[in-house]
């Protein structure tokens, strides 16, 4: 059988296709450059990226760049802490005053959530002082100037009426000041920027130490009176506010109580929701009006009746009160922010004519800017006790603008913050300083209305 043959002129232009395909044909060879052109091109882009900018940067180039940001920033760092050093320097209160001032501005609580954040061993369960929703409810609040859990404060600047809403911002920490610290501690450092009034110089200023005290019948029982040592009943008053509301007493830390009326051991431990310090401020009014003065009292009890209380807000939470009253009442005069203080009972307590009284502290707020006007108000009170109570009155703090510092005494030039004894006194010695304060206070009200109101703002009373 004869086999078939290819043609010698296929084969031999196959083997030619094959040579061409061996040695790169025009097809493959346009894909090749092809593919060439365009690794080129990527390579060329990322040598342009990276590549030094030669003559147009300097030698330093994009690192050169970054070297002089770190730079600028250092300096700027370094300008920063110089002006503050500088200022320092120059500033009224101490580095030491200052830091324990602001180590006083915030509760021991923050101290331990902080250090909680780093120790497994004191991090609290629950809800503490850098949750989420504490932290995001306070910047919404300094930022917005409305409280999330609160929505009527979203009312609050056309009805400021409303409970719980818009509050002030003030400095955290600024704010506040921490429990057992100034006003509270009952100590003046002597730091400067801070004046100290000497509860032992007389209204011209003469020391009289040991100088005997004077109208002491005004404090003594007398035929069938009290004989607890109480400031007798005025009996029938013969001047009134006719029913106006004229002082305003409240309680920014309304819990403060006393060691002996607790039974407790520890000044830190007298806290109480029922027996405490707003007791007192009840016993002021009642007297206060039993002198024909019509006066207003609260004593809200913050922790329970503001919702997520921290106690660091303290004075925003009573200057919210503090609106309300004299936007309710309009013309109250004199207002009065009633703390107990954190001293010793030797340094709280004074005796006058054998009965032991709570000694009275007043508290004047620098961060103010018309403090001044506030500190005479508070040196009238004080003058007119050294001359009828004499070693009754501890004096005047006019407290630097460390801290809180403003009390809410910026409401009115009448606004003071008056200590009143401290946790080893008794409910019973704050009681007679209580009464002392509204016969002072009366007085002072009666003699204000005789030289800036007309006549007929006093009312007789047949």
């Amino acid at each position: 059988m004869r086999s078939r043959r290819t043609p010698l002129s296929v084969r031999s232009s196959s083997l030619a296709q094959l040579a061409e395909y061996s040695n790169g044909g025009p097809g493959i060879v346009q894909a090749r450059t092809r593919k060439e052109k365009l690794s080129m091109n990527i390579r060329s882009r990322w040598e342009s990226l990276f590549r030094l900018s030669g003559s147009d940067q300097g030698s330093g180039g994009v690192l050169g760049r970054i070297f002089a940001a770190y730079v600028g920033i250092a300096l700027l760092l370094f300008a920063i802490a110089a002006a503050a050093a500088l200022w320092q320097t120059h500033a009224s209160v101490s580095p030491k005053a200052a830091m324990k001032r602001m180590a006083a501005s915030v509760s021991p609580q923050f101290f331990i959530d902080m250090i909680g954040l780093e120790s497994a061993a004191l991090k609290r369960s629950g809800e503490t002082t850098f949750s989420g929703g504490k932290v995001g409810g306070y910047l919404a609040e300094m930022l917005l100037h409305v409280n999330p859990v609160e929505p009527k404060s979203l009312l609050a600047s056309e009805m400021p009426g409303l409970r719980g809403a818009k509050r002030s911002s003030a400095d955290p920490g600024s704010g506040l000041i921490a429990e057992g610290a100034a006003p509270g501690t009952g100590k003046a450092d002597g730091t400067t920027g801070e004046k100290i009034v000497d509860n032992n110089q007389s209204q011209g200023g003469v020391a009289n130490p040991g100088s005997e005290p004077q109208k002491e019948t005004a404090i003594q029982p007398t035929g069938g009176t009290e004989s607890n040592g109480t400031v007798p009943d005025p009996g029938p008053t013969k001047l009134t506010t006719a029913g106006r509301k004229v002082v305003f007493v409240y309680h920014s830390h309304p819990r403060e109580s006393w060691v002996p009326e607790l039974k407790v051991n520890q000044a830190n431990e007298a806290e109480d929701s029922q027996k405490n310090i707003t007791m007192v401020g009840k016993r002021l009014t009642d007297k206060l009006e039993e002198y024909g003065i019509g006066s207003v009292h609260s004593g809200t009890d913050y922790p329970t009746s503001v919702p997520g209380y921290n106690w660091n807000y303290s004075y925003k939470y009573s200057l919210q009160t503090v609106k309300e009253a004299v936007a309710q009442n309009k013309e109250i005069t004199f207002l009065f922010d009633l703390h107990r203080d954190s001293a010793a009972r030797d340094i709280t307590t004074a005796s006058i004519g054998g009965t032991d009284y709570a000694r009275v502290y007043f508290i004047v707020g620098k961060k103010n800017e018309r403090w001044e006007q506030n500190e005479a108000f508070a040196r009238k009170i004080h003058n007119k006790l050294e001359a009828e109570y004499p070693g009754l009155s501890r004096g005047i703090w006019d407290k630097g603008s460390g801290g809180h510092a403003e009390y809410n005494q910026s409401v009115s030039p009448n606004s003071i913050l008056i200590e009143v004894g401290g946790p080893y006194n008794s409910l019973e010695e704050a009681y007679r300083t209580a009464d002392v304060l509204a016969k002072t206070i009366s007085g002072l009200y009666w003699d204000a209305e005789k030289v800036n109101a007309p006549a007929a703002a006093a009312v007789a009373v047949k």
